[in-house]
């Protein structure tokens, strides 16, 4: 097995160990059943995949990319997760929550992406 698919591993281990502490926490918070969590985990995650994108280019550590991006990033923040919370609003009816959380989550998350790169290239370039 190669080092980087060990990378992907290990990171992708902590990386879904993150999530799953970040929705356990956010059971505390969510009302009426709303995925908070998962909604957090992939914004935040998006957010720190376009920090990081510019910042393994500008410091020279691309060779952390498989660890960093596909295995904790990849870890953390998850659309199968999503397909399944987005299931389960539409299951019991909260089609709206659903619409909401469905529209949250893509557009959010792109825009966490676009602001971790804007404020990398800020910091780095």
């Amino acid at each position: 097995m190669s080092v980087a698919f060990l990378q992907v591993a290990l990171g992708g281990a902590i990386g879904a160990s993150l999530r799953y502490a970040l929705v356990l926490s956010a059971m505390r918070f969510t009302a009426l059943g709303f995925p908070i969590g998962v909604l957090g985990a992939n914004i935040i995650g998006s957010f720190l995949m376009g920090f990081f994108l510019i910042y393994a280019e500008v410091r020279g550590f691309v060779a952390l990319t498989p660890f960093i991006m596909t295995g904790v990033l990849g870890g953390f923040t998850t659309f199968s997760a999503f397909s399944l919370e987005t299931f389960n609003l539409i299951e019991r009816g909260q089609f709206g929550s659903a619409a909401l959380y469905m529209t949250l989550s893509v557009v959010a998350s792109v825009l966490a992406l676009f602001m971790g790169v804007s404020i990398a290239r800020g910091i780095f370039a």
